[in-house]
């Protein structure tokens, strides 16, 4: 007998969960899951990206809960390194057409296995990475082949939560979301 899609839905999350309790280390694209994708030049050339609140605010509390947070791009923007370090995150790798060696090496460095990390991607370049650590995700709207190896796709598009959202169930899996939010609910 066939699953009804609504087990089917209900074991991809119970997956996703007992993957996302295994990560120590989550890094994030940033074109197309940390902005919306788009690339907007202004007149002297620079390239103009816009980042949402709730995923910084979201990134900040999954830090501050004991998770390594790294940004992985392929390209190389003052704007990335701005937005990286106002959160304060430490581990920014730019300018890698490789994100996989990227990886290999920040998780060797930090001496944490694959398994026990977590990326974020909407692109076939982002596959190899996505395809390699133990946590896959990505934004709605990415690309087929990318949602089609992730273990948890979002509701929200990227540049709009997406980001926020991954932090929270992260936080969620490992017990922590509740502590995080407490000093607001307060």
């Amino acid at each position: 007998m066939l699953a009804a899609p609504a087990d089917a839905l209900e074991k991809a999350k119970r997956v996703a969960l007992k993957r996302a309790k295994r990560v120590r280390l989550m890094l994030f694209d940033v074109d197309g899951v940390l902005t919306d994708g788009k690339l907007w030049y202004g007149p002297a050339g620079e390239a103009l990206k816009v980042f949402n609140v709730l995923d910084g605010q979201g990134i900040k509390l999954l830090m501050e809960s004991g998770t390594t947070v790294a940004l992985l791009s392929g390209r190389s923007s003052p704007a990335v390194a701005a937005r990286a370090a106002e959160l304060g995150v430490a581990h920014l790798l730019q300018g890698f057409d490789d994100k996989r060696a990227a990886f290999e090496s920040l998780a060797a460095r930090l001496g944490i296995p694959a398994g026990e990390a977590g990326f974020m991607g909407d692109d076939v370049i982002d596959l190899p990475l996505l395809r390699r650590c133990g946590f896959a995700c990505a934004p709605a709207g990415s690309h087929a082949l990318v949602l089609a190896n992730a273990h948890y796709v979002t509701h929200a598009a990227a540049g709009s939560g997406a980001a926020r959202e991954v932090c929270e169930l992260l936080l969620r899996a490992h017990g922590r979301l509740e502590p995080a939010l407490a000093r607001y609910l307060a």
